[in-house]
């Protein structure tokens, strides 16, 4: 059998009508198609399937991999939960004009409905347009009538809670909170495997490749929206040079921000996960067995969880995301 490596996979590229050209201006992503809002950079969502990019793997898909090669891929404790299934879906997002606003279903609604994971989230800003803003969550608290009442006459932007963003801001996008990425921001998220999303509002858009508007899910969302009220819905923390700090760790992914000043030496024996990097600013290296793999500004690799001990070089900063 071929010898694992760290992998770095082809993305896909997906069409949205909100999409913009950064993902090719500021992250250097080679296309020719317009209104590329995502670059699905390790994916194993069926039809979207991305595949290795070099090397002796080359052409393998992250099924093709857990096949061969099972634990010694994903790791033991990852293996025994998921079996052949891969748990994480890694993307970049380019949003030139606003997404809907929307929620995804937990874990078992989803199931139940879509036969599918829920759709647990992050998001890294690593760009944001003067003023751009997210929108996440409500500003006060909201009955389930109220909330409708508010939807039904047109007036939903005006109880959820919007704040303007800049780079480096992280947030945490549990299953059931109402958000939507806004105009201007390109960001990382870092999510389940699940391509499963209710459409609350899209601002009564006509999509120019269809000529119609987009389907809204209302019914479906009522039922899986959350409507607690958080303090912060920005996740605070501070960088550590050379060091990974803690981010966001639920039961779906773990996420540390790794500031790089030079080289630093990983031994992640104890981890049992494949890790993944993605690279959000800067410049950085990741070497295995004196093989270097460059990881420039908007790339990912990932790194199998049998490959324990790697070092990381260069002047950049990494989101390191393991199960």
């Amino acid at each position: 059998m071929k010898k694992l490596y760290p992998i770095i996979f082809n993305p896909v590229f997906t069409y949205r009508m909100w999409g913009g050209e950064k993902l090719k201006t500021v992250l250097n992503k080679k296309y020719t198609e317009t209104n590329i809002g995502e670059s699905w950079e390790i994916s194993a969502v069926s039809g979207s399937e991305t595949k290795v990019a070099s090397g002796d793997l080359k052409g393998k898909t992250i099924k093709d991999l857990i096949a061969d090669y099972g634990a010694h891929f994903l790791g033991k404790n990852v293996y025994d939960r998921f079996g052949g299934n891969f748990p994480l879906l890694i993307k970049y997002i380019d949003a030139k004009k606003p997404l809907s606003i929307q929620v995804h279903p937990s874990d078992e609604l989803a199931k139940k409905r879509h036969n599918s994971f829920g759709k647990n989230e992050m998001w890294y800003v690593m760009q944001a347009d003067k003023d751009a803003e997210l929108i996440m969550g409500f500003d006060t608290k909201v009955s389930k009538n109220e909330y409708v009442e508010a939807l039904d006459g047109g007036a939903i932007l005006d109880i959820l809670h919007s704040e303007r963003v800049g780079s480096g801001d992280v947030f945490n996008i549990p299953t059931g909170r109402v958000h939507a990425i806004g105009a201007g921001v390109l960001l990382a998220e870092i999510q389940q495997t699940s391509d499963v999303t209710y459409r609350i509002y899209d601002y009564e858009r006509v999509d120019a490749r269809t000529g119609e508007q987009r389907e809204l899910h209302t019914d479906l969302a009522l039922d899986a929206i959350n409507f607690t009220v958080e303090k912060n819905y920005k996740t605070p923390y501070t960088l550590a040079s050379n060091q990974s700090v803690e981010l966001i760790h639920n039961p779906f992914f773990k996420t540390d921000i790794l500031e790089l000043n030079g080289v630093v030496k990983k031994d992640m024996t104890e981890t049992d996960s494949f890790v993944i990097y993605m690279c959000v600013e800067g410049e950085s290296t990741l070497t295995h067995e004196d093989i270097d793999y460059d990881l420039p500004k908007g790339s990912s690799v990932l790194v199998p969880a049998s490959l324990n001990i790697f070092s990381l070089s260069g002047e950049g900063r990494l989101l390191e995301v393991t199960i």
